[in-house]
């Protein structure tokens, strides 16, 4: 997949700045790629970006008054 070292979720979760136990969720659900090694996950970067890029919000429109 990528030549780069995997992200650890903890790696994940201090870069999002959120809880380790949530980036653990988002995997469970198949809503974030990770390799199941063992007991850990490990994360592409690429993976994490697409992951970024599918939940970020859209501006709206303002109308113009």
């Amino acid at each position: 997949m990528s030549s780069e070292e995997p992200l650890t979720v903890e790696e994940v979760a201090a870069e999002l700045r959120i809880h380790p136990e949530t980036v653990r969720a988002w995997i469970r659900t198949g809503e974030l790629d990770a390799l199941d090694i063992g007991r850990e996950y490990r994360i592409y970067r690429a993976d994490l970006n697409d992951f970024i890029q599918r939940h970020k919000t859209r501006k709206t429109r303002q109308k113009d008054e």
